[in-house]
């Protein structure tokens, strides 16, 4: 049976999994969500700007994330039929940095700093996750970016950039165990490019995607996890 113990390094996606990214999103959205005639519910805004966002990444692959969020915020606007100048859209896409961790984040990336190597591979820029680092307090063993790919997950890019800085930090592919939250984004291909994987579900008791596309078919997982805290509470069973 397959242990936690059993591998050397974890690679993390961050929005979704570490940063509490839907709550970011739902906040950050108020100028335009409190100026509807109507209510929409937190599904339907998180599952709107999903539609926009995967939209975009796709059309406009190597923009910064801050830049092309900026526009992401125009297009969920006229969606909505509502107008928006410019320095509205750019201060959502600024916002990234300070959008909050999940309360379990930092203690459990501190418990397994201990055992593992830590790689980010996250959809971001270079400069909103500066912000979101301090929220995590660890030191990085390597950070892929959106930004250092060109391309945005699920593109294969990302992985092919992962599994290049694996090599240079010396660890075996059998050795990483992704781990995310994303279906869409992380899961799916991290099953195709062959590596174990350990799903952070924390949307386990909400229904739908949330701000992720749906992937269709949902992909097989090594390990699930409600939150990071869990992760790290049975890797401590492990080693016991």
């Amino acid at each position: 049976m397959t242990m936690l113990t059993d591998y050397t390094a974890l690679s993390f996606d961050v929005y979704g999994t570490l940063i509490d990214w839907e709550s970011g999103i739902r906040e950050n959205l108020r100028p335009l969500t409190d100026r509807l005639d109507h209510e929409m519910s937190a599904d339907d805004v998180l599952e709107l700007h999903a539609k926009c966002e995967s939209s975009q990444q796709a059309q406009t692959p190597a923009r910064r994330y801050s830049d092309l969020l900026a526009t992401v915020y125009r297009r969920f606007a006229e969606v909505c039929g509502l107008a928006v100048d410019w320095d509205e859209c750019r201060r959502y896409g600024e916002s990234v940095g300070n959008w909050p961790a999940f309360p379990d984040s930092a203690d459990a990336l501190a418990y397994l700093k201990q055992h593992y190597k830590m790689i980010v591979l996250s959809n971001v820029d270079n400069q909103s996750f500066a912000g979101s680092a301090e929220k995590l307090k660890i030191q990085w063993d390597a950070i892929c970016t959106a930004e250092d790919v060109g391309a945005y997950k699920p593109a294969q890019a990302n992985f092919d950039y992962l599994l290049l800085r694996l090599d240079e930090l010396g660890i075996g592919k059998s050795d990483l165990l992704h781990t995310a939250e994303s279906m869409f984004h992380d899961h799916v291909p991290a099953r195709a490019n062959g590596l174990t994987n350990a799903w952070i579900y924390r949307r386990h008791s909400k229904q739908g995607f949330g701000a992720t596309m749906d992937p269709g078919q949902l992909a097989e997982t090594t390990f699930r996890f409600n939150s990071l805290a869990e992760m790290a509470e049975a890797h401590q069973k492990a080693v016991a």
